[in-house]
């Protein structure tokens, strides 16, 4: 890679400068940022759509007013978090005093996922400026306008010595992990995940992973028929509406009671043509990915689980909304994380038994369950291990509660 080692160079030269240090520094490049999503963002709405199809109103709710209110949410704090904060000591040191003070890691790597190209980039450049740190960004090369519109902004808004974008396929990020970084960032699949830990434990590297599964979607059919709309509602809203199913934290496959799937199936086939009658899906983002989804197919156990849906074309790279009733467990429908806008329901004979099915498989990123039995509910919490729970909606998540797969 040309300019590699000096641009690594510049960038540890930058940060033992001290200059990341400085509180005026870091809001300054944070206003960039902010500055980047004003002025940019109708070329943001642009690369987005030509990327993934998303449309402006799916990519500002989803990226760019997310980011706006990140940016905005480290300026009002950044002066708190760089604080020193007093701690109380033992009675065996009297009268030391004790402090903790927030540092600087140094050099951060960032790799970046295609589903979220805009957001999920920049979400990690605002952690990591807030903490002074240098940065080297490397975009998925699945989504090449959001990496090209990247690699041409950021060095008109932020500090160039201080971040720089490396823009390439597998062997960028293979030449990259031959260096030793102070933290790395990584979103993507749990094989690639494997390889950045391999890489980064050479130099005892911390890594933060953010990685996908199956989370799961449990619906009561005691709700009434009121919640029951709501819950077809959220569940669409949540299945397709947030990049057409290429998202970590959507909803994989749901679980109901036998009696049930027939009205439920019913509820989101309405809700399907209500929503997007218009087609307003983001689509696939390339031909390896729709592939890959339209494998899931062949097997004619899952082709004949199709209740609704299943039309695709190659052209526009579109797969419509398809919903399969009972696949077999052992096809890898039910064993991979889907990724796409295929939504497999599985029945039970008691919506209890969900708790017994879920401890029987991997432990999923978010559950999703459609219950106002309390009781049902403490057992949800009490019984299953996962990275967050929601009760009664979908795919949402706040800054407030950690996120993150229990393992």
């Amino acid at each position: 890679m040309e300019g590699l080692e000096k641009g690594l160079e510049e960038l540890r030269q930058t940060f033992g400068s001290g200059k990341t240090r400085d509180v005026a520094w870091r809001k300054s490049q944070l206003r960039g940022l902010l500055r980047l999503l004003n002025e940019e963002e109708e070329d943001i709405f642009r690369v987005l759509h030509e990327d993934l199809g998303k449309h402006r109103v799916e990519a500002y709710r989803d990226e760019v007013g997310v980011l706006k209110k990140s940016v905005n949410f480290a300026l009002e704090n950044l002066d708190g978090w760089m604080a020193t904060k007093k701690v109380k000591l033992p009675w065996l040191v009297w009268p030391s005093k004790g402090e903790v003070v927030a540092e600087p890691l140094g050099l951060v790597l960032v790799f970046s996922s295609w589903n979220f190209p805009i957001g999920l980039t920049l979400e990690c450049l605002i952690g990591a400026i807030s903490a002074g740190n240098v940065v080297v960004l490397k975009p998925s090369e699945q989504s090449p306008a959001s990496s090209l519109f990247l690699a041409n902004c950021i060095p008109m808004y932020i500090d160039s010595k201080a971040v720089k974008i490396y823009e390439g396929g597998s062997s960028v990020a293979e030449k990259l992990l031959e260096y030793k970084w102070d933290k790395i960032f990584f979103t993507g699949s749990a094989r690639v995940g494997r390889i950045v830990m391999t890489a980064a434990a050479k130099h005892l590297t911390p890594v933060t992973l953010e990685l996908g599964g199956k989370c799961p979607g449990i619906v009561d059919s005691r709700l009434s028929l009121h919640d029951k709309k709501v819950t077809a509602q959220r569940i669409v809203a949540g299945k397709w509406g947030a990049c057409c199913g290429q998202a970590c934290i959507g909803i994989d496959y749901l679980l109901v009671e036998e009696k049930y799937a027939s009205e439920m199936v019913d509820l989101l086939i309405r809700m399907i043509k209500k929503f997007f009658a218009k087609n307003h899906l983001s689509r696939i983002v390339n031909k390896q990915q729709y592939h890959r989804l339209s494998d899931l197919f062949n097997d004619p156990s899952v082709a004949a689980s199709i209740f609704h849906g299943g039309s695709r074309n190659i052209k526009d790279l579109v797969i419509e909304p398809t919903i399969m009733l009972n696949p077999p467990l052992d096809a890898e429908i039910m064993t991979e994380e889907i990724f796409g806008p295929l939504l497999p329901i599985i029945t039970l004979n008691k919506i209890e038994d969900s708790i017994e099915f879920l401890r029987s498989r991997p432990k999923p990123l978010a559950i999703y369950a459609f219950t106002n039995d309390e009781k049902f509910q403490r057992r949800i919490v009490a019984e299953t291990s996962s990275g967050s729970i929601t009760f009664n909606d979908a795919v949402v998540q706040t800054s407030s509660t950690d996120i993150g797969a229990a393992k």
